[in-house]
């Protein structure tokens, strides 16, 4: 497995086509963050992509981030990996405000295997198998 370190996010790439971003612990994910990450994602993969977003520690976005959130042309679905009540909200936020994008985002049980299962869900959604 392939490891990038950010400054602030470790991105791990899972396979040809998933990468999993870990933020570092009560970090405020900034518009600049997250274009930083775009530039990774992009450079790693040529062609459609999903990204794991593991909740392993709490943080939080700022409200730009949010906006941004899912915009990569190539990336096709996010899975969020939830191991908390405040996560599973912050995720569901997230949908909620993004309901006219039809942003493709599933969120996930972390304490219930959730990351198998958003591995598999992301192949099905890139329909790799």
């Amino acid at each position: 497995m392939k490891k990038y370190q950010l400054s602030f996010a470790q991105i791990n790439v899972l396979d040809k086509c998933i990468a999993e971003v870990i933020f570092d612990n009560g970090i405020d994910v900034s518009i600049e963050m997250m274009e930083e990450i775009e530039a990774v994602a992009c450079g790693i993969f040529n062609d459609d992509f999903g990204v794991i977003v593991n909740k392993i520690y709490p943080y939080t976005y700022c409200p730009g981030a949010t906006l941004i959130l899912g915009s990569m042309e190539r990336m096709k679905a996010i899975a969020s990996i939830n191991y908390s009540q405040e996560g599973a909200e912050i995720t569901q936020d997230i949908v909620n405000k993004r309901r006219t994008d039809r942003l493709n985002i599933k969120p996930f049980n972390g304490l219930e295997l959730g990351r198998q299962q958003a591995i598999d869900w992301l192949l099905n959604e890139l329909m790799i198998y």
